[in-house]
């Protein structure tokens, strides 16, 4: 709206998998951003002849313009961060009333299995959600099934909110021995979790922005052979549920968990070796072995990984970045990130943050 489209917006609350709200029958708009999860809000926005943006992942019967999460590089980002913890065991929990939850399922599944493990998957089905003692009660039969430790992904993070519920009340301990993320980062939620839970950010801002570019095109009679556009997360928003160090080697864990907590107070890796009282050469062969990678490497990546948080959630300068993560200048950290994404930090940031 900013760059020039003179709209009025009538927007109200709407629960996923509502029926069409009841002004809707009555409103004379020009154009519909609309979330069709259901045949009802399918039919109603159809019967407008308004032009209409889909902007839900689930499958629909006509073809709609669309701008969607892009589930394989959540599924990604969800199995990379899991391995970076050292997990070898992974589990999925999601909701088969939706079927891009199913998505999440299949293309979770690859990615492990390309990486050369398999994942566990709860047996979701229909009616679970009507009766929540019964879920609950299946769910606590999963999660006391499994082997641990392990990682599991929550497909959404009210899915997420209850595995965490369901551990507590079995007694299993998070992160320690089940270590959860989810996925959409609504941050009151995951903040009220017990211990708070770590989620997937989706880049809404730039969905919103593709979703309102594409409809402005419609509506000014441009041909749109219903595009879809798939919108990649920002990252992952780390907290205390997937804070575990899953690695059978104590002095690697130990040196992991000393990476992650001082990554960006510009520590090197002779810092690590105080810590951790193995030579170098040990050390760099079973880091190699546990996380296929080495201990510069990992604390490049935590520091990298906060440089783009910070990027994509405040506005300080790229200097005061780089102060805060370690770096020891402005120059270091654009040839680092530069090296490592292929984009320089400023470029990031307006790839994430608009058009």
């Amino acid at each position: 709206m900013r760059e020039g489209a003179n709209w009025e917006i009538h927007f109200t609350e709407q629960g996923r998998g509502d029926e069409p709200p009841p002004w809707f029958h009555n409103w004379h708009g020009h154009g519909i951003i609309a979330r069709i999860e259901n045949s009802q809000i399918e039919e109603a926005v159809a019967a407008t002849k308004l032009p209409v943006v889909n902007v839900s992942s689930n499958t629909v019967k006509r073809s709609f313009p669309t701008v969607a999460s892009d589930s394989d590089a959540v599924c990604a980002v969800a199995a990379q961060h899991l391995l970076e913890r050292g997990f070898r065991l992974f589990g999925y929990c999601g909701d088969v009333r939706f079927d891009w939850s199913l998505r999440h399922e299949q293309n979770f599944r690859k990615h492990l299995r390309d990486a050369g493990f398999d994942v566990r998957v709860f047996d979701s089905e229909i009616g679970d959600a009507e009766d929540w003692p019964r879920e609950q009660s299946k769910l606590i039969n999963w999660l006391l099934s499994l082997p641990k430790p392990m990682g599991i992904f929550a497909c959404y993070d009210i899915r997420g909110q209850q595995l965490l519920d369901v551990c507590r009340q079995a007694g299993i301990r998070v992160p320690d021995e089940l270590a959860v993320i989810g996925h959409h980062n609504d941050e009151l939620l995951c903040e009220l979790c017990d211990p708070p839970l770590s989620s997937i950010i989706p880049n809404a801002r730039r969905a919103g922005y593709e979703a309102a570019e594409l409809l402005d095109r419609i509506m000014q009679g441009r041909q749109i052979h219903n595009e879809t556009r798939l919108v990649a997360p920002i990252g992952v928003f780390a907290r205390k549920s997937t804070e575990a160090i899953a690695v059978s080697d104590t002095e690697i864990a130990q040196a992991m968990r000393f990476i992650r907590d001082h990554a960006c107070e510009g520590i090197g890796v002779a810092d690590v070796l105080k810590v951790v009282p193995i030579s170098r050469t040990v050390l760099e062969r079973r880091f190699q072995k546990f996380l296929r990678r080495s201990p510069y490497e990992e604390i490049l990546r935590l520091r990298l990984e906060r440089v783009k948080q910070l990027l994509t959630t405040t506005d300080l300068s790229i200097a005061q970045i780089a102060d805060q993560v370690g770096f020891s200048g402005v120059e270091y950290l654009s040839a680092m990130f530069k090296r490592k994404l292929g984009i320089s930090p400023r470029e990031f940031r307006r790839s994430v943050i608009a058009r």
